[in-house]
């Protein structure tokens, strides 16, 4: 697998507080910012977490899929060498009986 392709897990930048206050501000408009800025980087957080579970689902169905092409493998292999041990075979008692 190709980890080059895969973008980086910090991709998203945390994004900056979402006002800008004077210190003279009351404690309720600093607290109401700093709740604003904590649902901001909440949802946020939520949308990352989001992409990572798409992400994750998609590897999953790429496994599971790789699994199935090895499995048909192995038995497409299986069949071909049982095959070629036979005509092995076949030839080695053509030549067996057309030397006595």
């Amino acid at each position: 697998m190709c980890y080059g392709q895969q973008r980086p897990f910090s991709r998203d930048t945390p994004s900056p507080p979402r006002a800008v206050r004077s210190p003279n501000d009351n404690d309720n408009d600093n607290n109401a910012v700093a709740v604003e800025d904590l649902r901001g980087r909440l949802a946020e957080t939520e949308a990352r977490l989001t992409r990572a579970r798409a992400r994750e689902a998609e590897l999953n169905r790429r496994l599971d899929e790789m699994k199935r092409f090895v499995s048909v493998m192995e038995i497409i292999e299986t069949y071909l060498l049982r095959r070629f041990r036979e005509q092995q075979d076949y030839v080695s008692r053509l030549f067996s009986t057309s030397r006595k």
